[in-house]
């Protein structure tokens, strides 16, 4: 099976979106050019021509993809070549109404952007395999082919009745009968018994409340008929290359796709992340999708897009400051990336993203950001060593896309408390503690880890839940959030509200009352060695059977109750959180768990906003702050991307990174500062 390395070759991928059919053939001579002087290895390259390439139903126009992948294999440019399918030419939609979406009302999503398909389509599907099948066959060949990508960013919904017929399939493929069926979504409740499969539809718009067990299953439906029409063109692909890996991308931790079950699915695992730059906490969101990406892919992944500049979808879109671009890049790299991209190449003149940045810019080839992008080329060519080697990470995070979305749905205790937030906060805390952190799926072997994390899962397995309970018992220390185990895989609420087995791991024994607070609200807590803190979001009314107090809420109606417990269980410990606690005192209260549990920071004593981060052999130091900072040093160790010896400390400017190895590692010779490793000509692939 081919994998990420098979693409690498030993090198850090660099590139992005190349969309020639854009712009005029002579400008297509000095693109190659220009990826050169960049230090470009590869392109990806037809994502949105499936216009281009058919321009009528079956009919094909290759011959100016032949001439571009030709041009970028003599330039010495590699090429990720994609299947078109994310895009359906206008044809298909005027001609096959049928495979345009529909919304929960009934209405039709027209064409004329992109994404216009629906996954349960027939007619969708056969068009996107024959013009799979065909790209295969005509450059499953081609000298210039490393990688392959399908579709793009999948996330597309659909309410229409193809949906329907499909999803009743997948119902009866998971409960095999009705009795089971309606057993699983409570239909006892509001008269909503099925007794026919025909019955049965999407969650369309409704009076009142949809049934939770059924908007549950919709969106694993959605999931699973996305996943079938990538894996319908992957094995197409495979079948005729086999050695050439597939991969498509996700956007950050997106709500629509089981990204655990996807990522099963690929040969490489790859992510578009867009942090925005006046986001004080965007390096913590920018290493928590980093450290999920990586997570999926179990190694080595790829940043397939980030912008070189400003995007062009919020409501005002910055720039990025001199550094930051390259910071970012960086700290992607520290992470576990083997592939550094960018949508664009090139930026559109026209077209909904003609003010998205590309990497030569609309100010050209003498604007700062295409400078910008061949320093980044320059030093991504020196970071080699570093390509296939782990980001080793003893502290976990657990996370579910169902327990995602089963708190998503209407009628629960609170809006306020997103399932997403949380995960950031928790993440965030022990980042800013430098604690390098994977993600886990509750149903993974977590053995290997010192300390587990459970911002919240609200919906938990049986599996899951033993599987918790012996990490514990065999020694592990659990971290756990508030409103977790309440209900099993059907979304039914566990006796007790809270599970047995948990309560029992984590020494409660009762949740009298889910005590939510308004948006805005805080409750105040104090603990011996916490010291007073604020709560937000949530509290509880917690009566503990063995559990220690360690922090307890102080006024209001729920003055005296516990906010945190401390639990010994087995040859473990198990920590009960019942609110999110302020940044400082989430951040110290997972620190003296971690500490308990025998985990230390990367670098202790790190001044604030640098990140600290082991790849393999190599330190990532990296400065998010925009003053200059002094990083003590344990040993001796030599910079990277400069050849230069630290023995007792580093001195790192805004936005600066260091890529420190042992005295002794290897490291080719550094190119002269602002100099591209393509002046000198790359070596051409065979």
């Amino acid at each position: 099976m081919p994998d990420l390395s098979d693409a690498t070759r030993g090198r850090i991928l660099y590139g992005g979106d190349y969309n020639p059919e854009q712009w005029p053939e002579s400008v297509w001579h000095d693109d190659i050019r220009l990826m050169r002087r960049a230090g470009v290895t590869t392109v990806t390259l037809g994502v949105f021509s499936w216009a281009r390439l058919e321009p009528r139903p079956g009919a094909r126009d290759f011959g100016w993809l032949d001439r571009v992948m030709d041009l970028l294999h003599d330039g010495g440019i590699e090429v990720c070549l994609a299947t078109p399918t994310a895009s359906p030419p206008p044809w298909m939609g005027s001609r096959h109404p049928e495979t345009l979406p529909r919304d929960e009302r009934g209405s039709v999503v027209w064409y004329g952007s992109r994404n216009q398909f629906c996954a349960s389509s027939p007619v969708y599907r056969d068009y996107a395999l024959r013009i799979t099948e065909d790209l295969a066959d005509r450059y499953g060949g081609h000298p210039a082919l490393r990688l392959w990508h399908v579709g793009n960013e999948y996330g597309t919904h659909c309410w229409c009745d193809e949906t329907a017929r499909h999803f009743r399939r997948w119902l009866r493929a998971r409960y095999g009968g009705l009795d089971t069926l309606n057993e699983a979504w409570g239909t006892a409740f509001w008269s909503q018994r099925y007794d026919s499969w025909e019955e049965i539809i999407p969650p369309r718009r409704a009076q009142y409340l949809i049934n939770p067990g059924q908007g549950l299953d919709f969106r694993r439906f959605t999931s699973d008929a996305l996943l079938e029409c990538f894996t319908a063109e992957r094995d197409a692909l495979a079948a005729r290359t086999p050695r050439i890996p597939v991969t498509t991308n996700f956007m950050p931790l997106f709500i629509g796709q089981d990204g655990w079950a996807w990522a099963a699915e690929e040969d490489v695992v790859a992510v578009d992340l867009y942090p925005d730059p006046k986001d004080p906490h965007a390096a913590a969101y920018g290493a928590m999708v980093q450290d999920l990406t990586r997570s999926q892919a179990g190694g080595p992944w790829v940043l397939m897009e980030q912008a070189a500049g400003p995007v062009n979808w919020r409501g005002v879109n910055h720039p990025k400051p001199d550094g930051l671009m390259r910071l970012w890049s960086l700290q992607a790299v520290a992470r576990g990336a083997d592939g550094i991209c960018f949508f664009q190449w090139r930026q559109s003149r026209q077209g909904s993203e003609k003010f998205h940045s590309g990497m030569v810019p609309h100010a050209g080839e003498h604007g700062r950001t295409f400078a910008r992008v061949c320093g980044l080329g320059a030093e991504l060519r020196e970071l080699a060593p570093v390509t296939g080697s782990d980001v080793p990470a003893r502290a976990a995070i657990l996370h579910d896309w169902h327990s995602w979305w089963a708190t998503v749905q209407d009628g629960r205790p609170s809006s306020q408390v997103p399932y997403e937030g949380l995960l950031r906060a928790w993440h965030r805390a022990l980042w800013e503690r430098n604690l390098t952190t994977d993600f886990a799926h509750p149903h993974a072997d977590l053995t290997d880890y010192a300390l587990v994390a459970v911002p919240q899962l609200y919906l938990l397995t049986d599996e899951a839940l033993d599987n918790l309970a012996a990490y514990v018992r065999g020694g592990g220390t659990l971290v756990c959030g508030f409103f977790t185990g309440v209900a099993d895989e059907d979304d039914r609420v566990r006796p007790g509200g809270v599970d047995r087995r948990l309560r029992e791991l984590l020494g409660i024994r009762t949740v009298h009352e889910w005590w939510p607070l308004d948006e805005g609200e805080t409750l105040d807590a104090e603990g011996a060695w916490l010291g007073p803190f604020h709560g937000t979001g949530w509290s509880e009314d917690l009566e503990p059977s063995t559990a220690e107090p360690v922090a307890r809420v102080k006024g209001g109606e729920l003055d005296g109750r516990p906010a945190v417990t401390r639990h010994a269980y087995g040859a473990g410990t198990a920590w009960y959180v019942s609110t999110l606690p302020e940044p400082a005192a989430l951040r110290a209260l997972l620190a003296r768990a971690a500490e308990e549990a025998g985990l230390a920071p990367v670098l202790p004593g790190l001044p604030e906003g640098v990140e600290a981060v082991e790849r393999g052999r190599y330190l990532f130091l990296l400065n998010h702050g925009r003053t200059p900072a002094v990083v003590p040093l344990p040993s001796p160790r030599t910079d990277l991307l400069t050849g230069r010896a630290h023995h007792t400390g580093v001195r790192l400017d805004r936005f600066a990174v260091m890529v420190l190895a042992p005295p002794e590692s290897p490291r080719p010779t550094p190119h002269p500062k602002g100099q591209a490793p393509c002046d000198e000509p790359p070596e051409r692939s065979s």
